[in-house]
């Protein structure tokens, strides 16, 4: 009997395999940790089984001999690909969700119950953060949507030189938000994303231009922030043209415009 622990029941199943070197459908397997994303990479929970390989006899035992028990597995696999689950393996995944620690549910949360839970959430994740903002404000921007506002003396700091910060922090609440509410998010820091959204605007009127005299046209290679907005711009001021982001050799990102015929 061995302790098994990995990132997911595959990889813990697979192990167990592994070391006792047989097939996994010889295995008895007993769930003692279902694995959990957490918040933001935080509170993250390994999977954790207690595999044994039961011991064959060696010879056919008769009708009469006195019958073994043997614990019936709570889950096996069939295959390595095709999870094949007891009974009691679902009683205990029910038991598992009533708890909370199951998180496909918050799904249904209506888009102010996700703000809310985000608001709450993200004000313990930054209570301790070194910097001087105020309360973390969480709204819905739209039905798919929600608008997280950081402010107060020290949110541009938050920023960073061209916005690195900015970027990554906007990368790791959009992977959290988005994995577990299945929302979008809308990231504001001291008026940045307003700011970037108006220097973008102004850039545009240009190519638009262009566009509407040629039919076609390319921005210039934009930052990651920068592209994401003038694309959208573009999308929605030519909704039946072809609008797509291209790199270039050295991993830059430009726009280009034309129509779908010419795609």
């Amino acid at each position: 009997m061995k302790k098994i622990e990995a990132p997911t029941l595959e990889q813990a199943y697979a192990k167990a395999a592994a070391e006792f070197g047989c097939s996994v459908t010889a295995l008895q397997v007993e769930i003692v940790q279902f694995p959990s994303k957490g918040v933001l990479g935080l509170f993250k929970k390994s999977a954790i089984i207690i595999a044994n390989l039961p011991q064959k006899p060696s010879a056919p035992v008769e009708e009469e001999s006195i019958p073994v028990s043997v614990e019936k597995p709570l889950a096996t696999l069939a295959e390595p690909d095709e999870l094949v689950l007891s009974d009691k393996f679902y009683e205990q995944a029910d038991d598992f969700e009533e708890e909370g620690e199951y998180e496909s549910d918050m799904y249904q949360l209506s888009a102010q119950e996700c703000a809310d839970e985000v608001k709450e959430q993200i004000n313990i994740l930054f209570k301790d953060i070194c910097f001087d903002i105020n309360d973390i404000d969480v709204s819905v921007y739209d039905e798919n949507t929600l608008l997280v506002e950081f402010s107060g003396v020290d949110a541009a700091l938050m920023i960073g030189k061209e916005g690195y910060r900015y970027k990554a922090l906007s990368y790791m609440l959009f992977n959290w938000i988005n994995a577990v509410y299945g929302m979008q998010l809308r990231l504001e820091i001291a008026e940045f994303l307003k700011n970037q959204e108006e220097s973008i605007s102004r850039y545009l009127v240009n190519i638009c231009d262009i566009i509407d005299q040629e039919g076609r046209a390319q921005t210039k290679v934009l930052d990651g922030v920068l592209v994401q907005i003038a694309l959208k711009q573009l999308r929605d001021r030519y909704p039946d043209r072809y609008v797509a982001i291209r790199s270039t050799r050295d991993g830059g990102k430009f726009i280009i415009i034309n129509s779908y015929h010419e795609y």
